[in-house]
């Protein structure tokens, strides 16, 4: 099969225009704003946790009721809006001098972030047929990843001046970034959303009401602590505990962004249903706990630094590969199991699980992995193995459940 990384034309290509567009920005931010909010506004490290921590748990919380919004009233409209207000609490980090200030900013943020994906994701439902939306989305990752690190070279750029200018630009990027997303957004066909008859304040809420979900949503969070397992957790193990140069963190980022990038639609090619979806997540299961013991044996006793480093790639090889895979199979399943008419409050409660594991990854992943060294590995790595293994019985509940849940009330 091979290597495609532009998706076909169409609303497909639209999107992945939407994502490519707001992602350079994301990725300049993601570089720059913690040493922003430290080294000019002047919040301790303790405070900006704190802050980040509080604004994604209550945008956790909102994405659902979001999601409900785009169900209602249309997922393009709600993106497009979502978007310009994504744009608008970016732009506000211009003005931040204070902690209270900050907290307010980065809550308005993460809520209107947390909404807006549930709103794509609807709008992806409502725009492209069910046997088509889990290779979209894997065209949608290979965007992200191209336009992040694009992003994230731009941010680089601004840390090397250093200056208060230099990361001020970065902020009116990336809400300019959001701007014309909610442009390219006004271009998608404002697509008749499929609504069961009967809504009441019980159906609206149903998600809440569907036990089989909120499990595989769980199992999907404990997969989804990958997310800072390459961004904060190796690289303090790579610092702390092994004999590989500094330079390793960049070769393993590298090597994630070009694998997804590259490998992701190739990947998603073997999801085609709830059975094929299952067995991919346990696959990522199995990937991400070999990855985890690799990169334990980094740190063994005498391992020359170029040992290391081959060590260390070996992991982040099978590290991406489990990523990839529960990426793919994760997506189908989400879709595959909300009813018609619900995907803003069923994508937006599914993905809570990203600002859940941002908020509780760190902590959690630094306590295993730098602060137990190799038992915490192995712990991580059965997460991993236990998640992957799980979610096929999971999702077999839920797919019994998902008719009596979707005409429930």
């Amino acid at each position: 099969m091979p290597l495609r990384i532009v998706p076909p034309s169409g609303s497909p290509r639209t999107l992945a225009l939407a994502q490519l567009v707001n992602s350079l920005g994301d990725g300049a931010y993601y570089v720059c704003s913690a040493l922003y909010f430290a080294r000019v506004v002047g919040l301790s490290p303790a405070r900006i946790g704190l802050g980040l921590t509080v604004a994604w748990g209550i945008g956790s919380l909102a994405g659902v009721a979001l999601g409900q919004l785009a169900d209602r009233r249309g997922p393009r409209p709600t993106a497009v809006v979502l978007a310009l207000a994504t744009s608008a609490s970016v732009a506000s980090f211009l003005f931040v001098r204070s902690f209270p200030l900050f907290l307010l900013a980065a809550c308005c943020y993460a809520t209107a972030q947390c909404g807006l994906a549930a709103a794509r994701q609807a709008l992806l439902a409502s725009l492209v047929a069910k046997e088509e939306r889990t290779g979209t989305l894997a065209y949608l990752q290979s965007t992200l990843n191209a336009g992040l690190a694009v992003g994230a070279a731009l941010g680089g750029v601004a840390l090397h001046f250093g200056s208060r200018e230099a990361y001020l630009s970065v902020f009116v990027l990336d809400a300019a970034a959001f701007a014309l997303c909610a442009l390219v957004l006004l271009r998608l066909p404002d697509a008749r959303v499929d609504r069961p008859p009967h809504r009441t304040a019980a159906t609206q809420q149903a998600v809440f009401r569907d036990p089989p979900y909120a499990v595989v949503t769980f199992l999907n969070m404990i997969m989804l602590l990958r997310m800072p397992l390459i961004s904060l957790a190796i690289p303090l193990w790579i610092v702390e505990r092994t004999s590989a140069p500094g330079w390793t963190v960049s070769a393993l980022l590298v090597l994630n962004t070009g694998a997804v990038m590259l490998f992701q639609v190739r990947t998603a090619a073997a999801v085609r249903d709830l059975p094929s979806a299952t067995r991919t997540v346990r696959r990522g299961g199995v990937a991400m706990l070999a990855s985890c013991a690799v990169f334990a044996l980094s740190a063994a006793a005498g391992v020359p630094a170029r040992v290391a480093v081959a060590v260390l790639l070996a992991g982040a090889a099978l590290q991406v590969w489990g990523e990839m895979m529960q990426s793919a199979g994760a997506w189908q399943i989400s879709f595959d199991l909300a009813p018609a008419g619900r995907h803003g409050q069923y994508q937006g409660f599914f993905g809570a699980g990203v600002p859940v594991a941002r908020m509780l990854g760190p902590v959690l992943l630094t306590t295993l992995v730098v602060g137990l060294g190799v038992v915490g590995w192995l712990i991580l790595g059965a997460l991993f193995l236990a998640a992957g293994l799980a979610m096929g019985p999971a999702v077999r509940w839920a797919g019994r459940a998902r008719t009596a849940v979707a005409y429930a009330v």
